[in-house]
C-alpha cells in the first residue's frame, strides 16, 4: 500500500537553502530520503509558513498526526512480541512510557533535531528549537515522514535504533513513569471519582513557562507539582499524590518491570 501512496505522490521542489539546512539531519539519522521533500515537510513549524505563503495544511502537524499513530502501533508490536505472557494493561503501560512526550523530547535532543527545524525569526528568538513541544511535534512528524518515504522497515529500524535501544532504562527512571494512569488505577479501583488536575498558577515568558496544578480527588485537594508544561505539572502533581497515597516509594520506582525482561 505504501508503494502505491509513494508512486503517485508528486514529489515537490525543495528550495537549496531548506536543502542545506535540513542535509545534516540525514547523517545523524541514519536514514537517507527519497523524497526529500517529505523531510522538509516533517521540519516545517507553523510560524514559518508566512514565510513561505503557505497555509496550516502545509506545516508539520498532518506528518505528526501520522507519526503518532504509526509509533504507538510499532512501540506495541515490539512489545507484543518481546512479552507474549504480558497483559493488556502491562503493555499499554509500558508503551505510554517509551511514546511519552519526554522519552521523544530526550530522542529529538540526541539527532539534534532542534537545530534542523524551519522556525520563524522571532520562534527562534524565543527558544523554539529547544521547546519541548516543538520537539515532540517534529520527532513525530519525522516518524511519518519515514514511514511514508522507507515504509514499515525503514522507520522500524528508526524507532528501534532511537526509542527502544535503551527501553529497560528509561522505564525505570522516576520522570517516565506514567503517574497519572498510575493514579486513575487506583482511585477508580476505591470506586471515587476521577482526579481532577487544576491549573493553579500560570507565569513567565513562552521560553520561560512555570506552571502550577494541583490534584483534587473526591472534592480534596491531595497533590500539588510544577513543571514548564501543563502535562509536566500534572505528572508531578499525580506522583507527590501517588507518594502521599503509598503508591511508590521516594524514588518513584513503580514502572513496568516485566520478570521475562
Amino acid at each position: 500500500m505504501i508503494g502505491f501512496i509513494r508512486l503517485f505522490r508528486r514529489r515537490r521542489r525543495v528550495p537549496p537553502d531548506v536543502l542545506r539546512i535540513i542535509h545534516g539531519l540525514q547523517q545523524h539519522i541514519g536514514y537517507r530520503f527519497r523524497d526529500v521533500s517529505l523531510l522538509a515537510d516533517a521540519l516545517k513549524h507553523r510560524s514559518v509558513l508566512p514565510l513561505y505563503g503557505e497555509d496550516r495544511a502545509k506545516s508539520n502537524e498532518r506528518l505528526e498526526f501520522l507519526g503518532d499513530a504509526v509509533l504507538d502501533f510499532m512501540v506495541g508490536e515490539y512489545f507484543y512480541h518481546l512479552f507474549p505472557t504480558m497483559t493488556e494493561g502491562e503493555l499499554t503501560k509500558l508503551r505510554s512510557v517509551i511514546a511519552s512526550g519526554s522519552v521523544l523530547v530526550r530522542a529529538a535532543e540526541k539527532i539534534r533535531l532542534g537545530q534542523y527545524i524551519l522556525l520563524s525569526p522571532n520562534e527562534e528568538r524565543t527558544g523554539g528549537r529547544e521547546r519541548p513541544s516543538i520537539l515532540e511535534d517534529a520527532f513525530e512528524a519525522l516518524i511519518g515522514a519515514i514511514y511514508l518515504d522507507g515504509g514499515r522497515k525503514a522507520v522500524h529500524e528508526f524507532i528501534e535504533i532511537h526509542l527502544l535501544g535503551n527501553w529497560k532504562e528509561v522505564v525505570q527512571q522516576k520522570e517516565f513513569v506514567n503517574y497519572k494512569s498510575l493514579l486513575l488505577e487506583h482511585v477508580q479501583a476505591q470506586q471515587g471519582a476521577a482526579p481532577l488536575y487544576v491549573l493553579r498558577d500560570e507565569s513567565g515568558p513562552d521560553h520561560l513557562k512555570r506552571f502550577v496544578v494541583e490534584v483534587i480527588i473526591n472534592g480534596v485537594v491531595h497533590g500539588r507539582g510544577e513543571g514548564r508544561s501543563k502535562k509536566a505539572a500534572e505528572q508531578e502533581a499525580a506522583y507527590v499524590t501517588a507518594l502521599q497515597l503509598g503508591l511508590v516509594s521516594p524514588s518513584g520506582s513503580t514502572a513496568v518491570a516485566p520478570e521475562d525482561a
